[in-house]
């Protein structure tokens, strides 16, 4: 049952509901139980929230004790962006993968699987698909986390990751509005800015949300990009031009509309979050996501208190704040009908569909086997015998963050013991280091966007010259020409992209 302390009126609990934040540790602390009674209507989870599925689903079962309809997110994109695997890979691939497979059944089935998973554990809400067309190969935040570079083949698999992830009583969120693919700037650490005209922003970009809009999807998450084409001062969260005037009246969208983190350098260095939420409300957005890096009770209040005074003052509308909190308060009710009508009166046990690492056709295995690309060289033998595995490491990106494992080596060292690793970054990547201590063994070079990385390029250039036989797989986005005796792209790092992998190298 919905509880709301007597104490708290209109303006403050409508405040309250259209924040989004964060918290440190595995149980809900104090203060946030106390603004959820307040009125605080979501809380976002991180990696830093989850030990495991039983600890997941008693966390949220705490928070739901206090408010029965309280929307619980997270981003979980499955593949590189994994919270709820966030120690030990996904076990399921990402977008990549699913559209080099290109099967909008298998896509439907693996979002299926992975709502099942969310839903049990309590989650209602994923910061997730990606609908960006990953224009830009050089992009440096979206990448193997898009289903590709053709916007038809990105609206489609949208629509079939929208539609399963709905089917499991998750709502979706599809992002980043309206589009961040074609970007070399990171929006962690600044404004990206998308110079393309109209026509091509809606031959390319919106392609995928339009197709999200028409699967129903229940909310979309605005992007921290600058498109002068509609508006030449503000980042799309804060523009009503983008998200009012082409969002909703554009292309008459009536759902939720979630901003990305507002604590994010694009937006809380140029406007501060403060003045960037009251912004982004009054622009058209309805949900404040932030807590990725601010997980405290300071800053709820900071935010809460910002709404509160800018509708005092007459900076923003009261009318538009009090219609982005029933949007918001409109989901949470539409995700607590779903777990219903699903039978799930609560968060259970939940489902280790695709976790087990050696138990036969799960349908993150299925997928991750099926969008492997292999190129074998005339007379390549197979690697029988344990390996040295070279992994080039690049410096992760913020979305994917540096603390998930990814490569070979652990399930190449399954199949083969004795495997060993070591890693090689742009200071120690010479050939005769690698081959040096591969000390005789076949060596398995593991890259991750080589072609964004030139020293990347280069030591796996002159490693293949002198080793004709390396083995390479490749985890990131495909662009370089295949090298070595055999090479694998496997379109994402993801646990389950490496077992397959090690599969093929060891002839499994």
């Amino acid at each position: 049952m919905t509880t709301l302390a007597p104490r708290t009126d209109t303006l403050t609990r409508d405040a309250l509901a259209v924040l989004q934040p964060g918290f440190r540790g595995t149980t809900a602390p104090d203060w946030l139980l106390r603004r959820v009674g307040e009125g605080l209507t979501s809380v976002g989870l991180f990696g830093r929230n989850i030990a495991s599925p039983a600890q997941l689903a008693a966390l949220t079962a705490q928070l739901r004790a206090e408010r029965d309809d309280v929307l619980v997110a997270i981003d979980e994109e499955g593949g590189d962006v994994t919270r709820l695997e966030v120690r030990h890979g996904s076990s399921f691939p990402g977008n990549l993968a699913l559209g080099a497979v290109d099967d909008t059944g298998l896509t439907r089935d693996v979002a299926r699987a992975l709502g099942h998973r969310l839903a049990e554990c309590g989650v209602n809400l994923n910061w997730a698909p990606s609908a960006d067309v990953n224009s830009d190969p050089g992009n440096p935040v979206i990448g193997v986390r898009s289903f590709g570079a053709d916007p038809q083949l990105v609206a489609r698999h949208t629509a079939a990751y929208v539609e399963g992830l709905q089917a499991a009583g998750v709502a979706a969120c599809t992002k980043h509005f309206p589009g961040h693919g074609d970007t070399a700037v990171d929006s962690h650490h600044a404004v990206p800015r998308i110079d393309v005209d109209l026509d091509t922003l809606h031959a390319r970009e919106l392609v995928p949300f339009r197709a999200a809009i028409a699967a129903g999807s229940k909310s979309v998450m605005s992007a921290h990009i600058l498109l002068p084409a509609l508006d030449p001062a503000r980042p799309a969260t804060l523009s009503p031009q983008i998200l009012t005037g082409l969002l909703r009246e554009g292309l008459g969208y009536d759902g939720l509309i979630i901003t990305d983190g507002m604590e994010m350098q694009a937006i809380s260095s140029t406007y501060g979050i403060e003045l960037g939420s009251v912004m982004a409300i009054a622009a058209g957005a309805d949900a404040i996501c932030v807590g990725g890096g601010l997980a405290d009770d300071g800053t709820v209040l900071r935010l809460r208190d910002a709404l509160v005074a800018a509708v005092r003052d007459g900076v923003l509308p009261e009318e538009r704040l009090a219609d982005a909190a029933a949007r918001v308060r409109a989901l949470a009710g539409w995700t607590r009908q779903s777990r219903g009508a699903l039978g799930a009166s609560g968060p259970g046990a939940a489902s280790q569909e695709g976790t087990a690492p050696g138990t036969g056709t799960e349908i993150g295995l299925v997928a991750a086997r099926r969008a492997l690309r292999v190129t074998r060289s005339a007379g390549f033998a197979p690697v029988t015998s344990a390996p040295y595995v070279a992994a080039f490491t690049p410096v992760a990106n913020i979305a994917v963050g540096d603390e998930t494992p990814w490569g070979i080596a652990a399930e190449l060292a399954r199949l083969l013991p004795g495997t060993t690793t070591g890693t090689y970054h742009s200071g120690n990547s010479a050939p005769e280091q690698v081959v040096g201590a591969a000390e005789g063994r076949r060596i398995v070079a593991v890259v991750r966007d080589a072609h964004r990385h030139p020293w990347m390029a280069a030591a796996l250039e002159a490693l293949t010259a002198a080793r004709p036989d390396t083995v390479v797989v490749e985890m990131g986005v495909p662009q370089a020409q295949p090298r070595g005796g055999l090479y694998v792209a496997t379109h994402g790092a993801a646990r389950v992209c490496g077992r397959a992998a090690a599969e093929v190298v060891a002839g499994a």
